[in-house]
């Protein structure tokens, strides 16, 4: 791959988008390998949770490839936000958690992006946008649904019909990220927290993570049903076992065993 970098330490997988002379602009070479270093992730199943990040000091993704985009017809523009959004929605159905940290410009497909992760860390610089309706588009990966599920439709709407940017603390107040550090410490904070997440039971976070999703797409007994369905589905594995032994044996130190 020529525009993703894939690293694994222990339980921890990050995968760079590596194009920052380009801002790290999503062209549909960086969609496309993007999606295999997913699959490549997605395969190792001693990966226990998945950190998104931008190469550079200016930008996590600065937007699409606008260049790319000037000339697609009506049939090449539909084709190209369903390859998007298939990549995007991968992220988000992803086996383990993903982490986003964001280390500057989250533009366009960029703010998409972190947004299909489960969890946004971002640097102090971080640059937040939805700017389509300036080029004279929509949000074409995501942009309109996820946002509005995030911050409420009210300030989605602001963001995206204004085109405006808001800087890293207004996106904190809003919600759209969870934390926001110096950026010398980004790095450091997400991979904490990746490790953090790494020593749970593998199964027990990825089945928590399925209930969250699902069930934010049902009623609330819809809802209650998917989590009596993952709950219950704990106590086949091994992990369950060893993990309520080990606390009724005030154990401190755990190694679960992905079973």
């Amino acid at each position: 791959m020529e525009t993703i970098l894939v690293n694994v330490e222990g339980h921890v997988a990050t995968i760079t988008i590596n194009r920052p002379k380009a801002l790290n602009a999503l062209s549909t070479q960086v969609l496309t390998e993007l999606d295999q270093a997913l699959d490549e992730v997605a395969a190792n199943k001693d990966v226990y949770a998945l950190v998104i990040t931008g190469a550079g000091e200016k930008a996590f993704v600065a937007g699409a490839d606008i260049a790319e985009m000037k000339d697609k017809d009506v049939k090449e523009a539909a084709t190209y936000g369903e390859f998007g959004n298939a990549v995007f929605r991968k992220i988000e159905t992803f086996r383990c958690p993903v982490i986003a940290a964001i280390n500057g410009f989250a533009l366009g497909g960029g703010c998409e992006l972190a947004m299909s992760c489960d969890i946004r860390v971002a640097s102090e610089n971080a640059v937040f946008g939805q700017p389509e309706v300036g080029l004279g588009i929509t949000p074409g990966f995501g942009g309109t649904q996820r946002l509005a599920r995030l911050v409420g439709a009210g300030i989605a709407k602001e963001m995206i019909f204004t085109a405006r940017n808001i800087k890293a603390d207004r996106a904190y107040a809003i919600g759209l990220v969870n934390s926001v550090v110096a950026a010398e410490e980004l790095m450091p904070t997400v991979m904490k927290m990746a490790n953090g997440i790494a020593k749970n039971a593998p199964i027990a976070v990825a089945y928590a993570k399925t209930a969250i999703n699902e069930g934010l797409q049902k009623d609330i007994d819809g809802a209650i049903a998917v989590e009596v369905r993952e709950f219950s589905n704990c106590f086949a594995t091994e992990d369950q076992t060893y993990g309520m032994t080990c606390f009724l044996e005030k154990t401190k130190e755990k190694t679960f065993a992905n079973k």
